[in-house]
């Protein structure tokens, strides 16, 4: 298996040059906000080990809501963000897109505050790249060379399908006997490989059971403690609920159409949001808690194929800005950015307020988990008010859901199979 990373460079933008920045951004899109794959800046699809990329310009007009009740404002920098996920090492990844394209990226990285030209570009972006505090793939390992040969493979094979055949009119064990021997005949042109998935790591394999370990291991040493604070979490924690503000604002709808202007130009579509963690050591240090708690679940519950009950994300993100002051969520997604909100809403509502609920303004909760996103008007206000437009995104597989890529793997699998049933080849072939 080849572990997934991820980077995420921040970068304040100098005073003077954010319109020249968008202007080259857009330079690189095929479409309002869909990346050209080969544009001359930095062509995305020469980069074989690269699932998904963005360039977003973070400005946050929600912190403006603070003054509404009386809360400083505080004086924060507009920053470019870089944000990509990668098969192997980040530093790997941005070593080869410094080799490869790295005069488009000092002409991104010009418009940056404290970047010079003749500045180490590789040292510069590993210097503002920011920590992730709880990242999600949907498929540990699942690589961007797997996708793409299984795709190949499901093409070649349904086009050999014939269209609309009865099941009783059809010899399964013949017909995948046949579809094999078609596929093995590529393979020896040198055609429709299959790659075998490359060995884990050793030290990812102990990097992760120690991983696995200590949280639980930390939780169990210190719950006579946890015991014993739990009361007192839970009294703050109510107060808190009610008697912070909640501010959902309608957004604009010019702010709504300059970001449905960048949708559903893919069957997936990317999300970029940010805001302010609310006021007080108490939210702050609960975001942070909780944040540690996902990253473990991400990494070892989930990443199997799900996000609790939702099978329409493809990685996700949480990421602290301004000494966490802020926190920046980034996802890609299949669906309408409509049908991805109801389905968080009906199966998973309470996880959006575990931990967005942190968020200052969110929709009012109860006891961290309940309300909150469930008020689905307020909800839908809060998050497109959070949302940023992203002017620049990649995607390595366009036209290919996670419904797609499982199909395939399962395609694939049954390919692989040394022996079926008469069933079992029949229900192989309907995934055809």
């Amino acid at each position: 298996m080849t572990p997934q990373s991820h980077f995420v460079v921040v970068a304040a933008i100098a005073p003077g040059r954010e319109a020249g920045l968008r202007k080259l951004l857009a330079e690189m899109n095929q479409a309002p906000g869909v990346a050209d794959a080969a544009n001359a800046v930095l062509p995305f699809g020469a980069f074989a080990n690269l699932h998904f990329a963005r360039f977003a310009i973070l400005g946050d007009a929600t912190m403006a809501d603070l003054e509404v009740f009386g809360l400083p404002r505080p004086k924060l920098p507009t920053y470019l963000l870089f944000m990509g996920d990668c098969d192997g090492t980040a530093e790997a990844q941005l070593t080869e897109l410094v080799q490869r394209a790295g005069e488009g990226l000092r002409r991104i990285f010009s418009h940056c505050r404290g970047f010079d030209l003749r500045d180490d570009l590789l040292e510069w972006l590993v210097e503002h790249d920011r920590p992730v505090a709880a990242p999600y793939i949907h498929r540990l390992g699942r690589t961007v060379r797997q996708i793409r040969e299984e795709s190949a493979l499901q093409r070649a094979l349904s086009a050999r399908v014939p269209r609309g055949m009865r099941d009783a009119a059809v010899d399964p064990q013949a017909l995948r006997r046949d579809l094999l021997n078609f596929v093995r005949a590529r393979q020896a042109e040198g055609r429709l490989p299959l790659t075998p998935p490359a060995p884990t790591p050793l030290g990812w394999w102990i990097g992760n059971a120690l991983h696995a370990i200590g949280l639980p291991l930390a939780a169990l040493l210190l719950s006579p403690l946890l015991m014993v604070a739990m009361p007192f979490v839970l009294v703050l924690l109510r107060r808190h609920e009610r008697t912070e503000p909640e501010y959902c604002p309608r957004p604009r709808a010019a702010a709504v159409g300059e970001m449905q202007e960048l949708e559903d130009h893919d069957l997936s579509n990317s999300f970029t949001a940010l805001g302010a963690v609310k006021p007080g050591w108490f939210r702050r240090a609960l975001v942070q808690v909780l944040l540690l708690a996902i990253a473990w679940a991400c990494r070892h519950v989930f990443g199997r194929g799900h996000l609790g009950r939702v099978r329409t994300i493809h990685s996700a993100h949480w990421v602290f800005l301004d000494n966490k002051l802020r926190v920046l969520f980034a996802s890609n997604y299949d669906g309408s950015h409509e049908a991805c909100m109801d389905d968080f809403i009906n199966k998973v509502a309470w996880g959006l307020n575990l931990l967005f609920s942190n968020g200052f303004g969110w929709p009012r909760t109860a006891w961290l988990i309940k309300e909150g996103a469930r008020r689905e008007q307020l909800f839908k206000y809060y998050q497109r008010g959070h949302q940023l437009p992203t002017q620049v995104w990649y995607k390595a597989y366009p036209g290919l859901t996670l419904r797609d890529l499982e199909r395939n793997r399962r395609i694939r699998e049954g390919f692989e199979r040394v022996g079926m049933s008469d069933a079992e080849a029949l229900a192989w072939l309907r995934l055809l």
